[in-house]
C-alpha cells in the first residue's frame, strides 16, 4: 500500500470535503437519538432549513439519496399515467426523466444542450398550450451537478403564475 501524506481532498461532485471544525465536532460523544438533547438538536437544525431555502412552508427532511427523495416525492404526489413536463438540463435531469417514465408518467420533455437551465418563456408557453391543464407537475433540477448549471427556480415558479395553471412544482435542488 502507497504512504499518502497530508490530507485526501475529494474533488467529485458527490461528498463534500468536510472542514476541520466539523470534523473536530463529528468526533464529539454521540447522544441518545431518543433524548431531549437531540430533540433540540433537530428543531434547531430543521428551524434552520427555512432559512436556508428561503421559504416559510413546512420543511421535511429526507434520510436518504437523492434518487431516493425523487421516487418518494413522485409516488407520493403522482399516479401511473400522469403528464409532467420536464428539461433536460444535463445528466440528473435526465435520470430523473427516466426514473419518471419506469414509475408511469407521461414526460413532455424539454431538450437542451446541457449549457443551460430551464427557460421559464418555454415553462409558461408549454402550460399556456396545455388548455385541458393536463400536465400536473413541472419537474426541474435546479443545480444540475453533472454540468454546473442552475436553472432560476423563482422565474419558473412566476412563469407557471403567469399561466395561471395548477401543476405542482418539484424541484431537484
Amino acid at each position: 500500500m502507497a504512504y499518502q501524506s497530508g490530507r485526501h481532498f475529494l474533488q467529485i461532485p458527490g461528498p463534500t470535503n468536510v472542514p476541520e471544525a466539523v470534523l473536530r465536532a463529528m468526533a464529539a460523544p454521540t447522544i441518545d437519538h431518543r433524548g431531549p438533547d437531540f430533540a433540540r438538536l433537530t428543531r434547531e437544525v430543521i428551524d434552520g432549513l427555512g432559512a436556508v431555502f428561503k421559504t416559510r412552508g413546512h420543511v421535511v427532511v429526507f434520510p436518504g439519496s437523492g434518487t431516493g427523495a425523487w421516487e418518494a416525492a413522485i409516488v407520493n404526489t403522482l399516479s401511473p399515467g400522469d403528464r409532467v413536463l420536464m428539461f433536460e438540463t444535463g445528466h440528473f435531469a435526465m435520470l430523473w426523466k427516466q426514473m419518471a417514465e419506469k414509475l408511469g408518467l407521461e414526460v413532455d420533455f424539454v431538450p437542451g444542450d446541457w449549457r443551460s437551465g430551464v427557460d421559464a418563456d418555454v415553462v409558461e408557453q408549454k402550460l399556456a398550450a396545455d388548455g385541458e391543464r393536463s400536465i400536473k407537475a413541472v419537474m426541474v433540477v435546479h443545480n444540475e451537478t453533472s454540468t454546473g448549471v442552475a436553472s432560476r427556480i423563482g422565474d419558473v415558479r412566476a412563469a407557471m403564475s403567469r399561466a395561471a395553471h395548477p401543476a405542482l412544482l418539484m424541484v431537484d435542488t
